[in-house]
């Protein structure tokens, strides 16, 4: 772990954005991809990294179930020490991947590593489970924070999402009808994939320009 980054967009880039992957499709799953290619669009260097118990799929060790997100954050630490980025760090990552780095990001940003947080469809609760809220740190967050959720996200809708206790640094961006993968129904919301990727892609962008002014 550590060492095997996926890199897309310029190595000039005003800023690099770490992402982990989601509790059960790896880094380079159809979703990650897309996302991670519409970053690198805007102009950003995405790295994408794996925990280790999904490089392990990839293996003859077969299967293994995604551990405790609590129990990840030494793995998401070693990820940013590997990356040694040289410019600003945003970290982040798709649902679970972004929980665990919202776990350590307060702790990285007092210490100057990095100047952000993104997640992409945050875990706020397993789905029908709403009373099991993942949300106790993030109403004290202090780092600089941009959500992209899905307004049908199964893992927290927006008509849910609006009762919360969140921190002020906590900004999140609704993408109409869009599920945990940020998809839209099309028939219904007008919507594609690729349209929301770039909305996602276009806020990104303007976010971290006020991060690194």
């Amino acid at each position: 772990m550590g060492a095997n980054f996926l890199f897309d967009g310029p190595q000039d880039a005003p800023a690099t954005i770490l992402l982990a992957h989601g509790a059960g499709a790896p880094m380079d799953s159809a979703s990650m991809t897309a996302t991670a290619l519409a970053l690198a669009g805007a102009g950003f260097r995405v790295a994408r990294f794996e925990f280790g118990y999904m490089a392990a799929r990839r293996s003859a060790e077969g299967r293994k179930p995604p551990p405790r997100a609590e129990t990840l954050k030494p793995e998401y630490e070693a990820a940013v020490a590997a990356l040694a980025a040289t410019g600003p760090l945003v970290i982040g990552g798709k649902s679970m991947g972004g929980r665990v780095a919202s776990m350590i990001a307060d702790d990285l940003y007092a210490a100057g590593k990095i100047v952000g947080l993104l997640c992409l469809g945050y875990p706020f609760h397993p789905p029908a489970k709403p009373e099991q809220l993942r949300t106790r740190h993030l109403a004290e967050l202090r780092t600089p924070t941009l959500i992209c959720q899905g307004t049908r996200d199964e893992f927290g809708t927006r008509e849910e999402v609006q009762g919360y206790t969140l921190s002020d640094p906590i900004e999140i961006l609704w993408l109409e009808d869009g599920d945990h993968d940020l998809k839209p129904r099309k028939r219904i919301s007008g919507f594609s994939t690729a349209d929301h990727l770039k909305r996602v892609a276009e806020a990104v962008g303007g976010w971290i320009g006020t991060l690194v002014r």
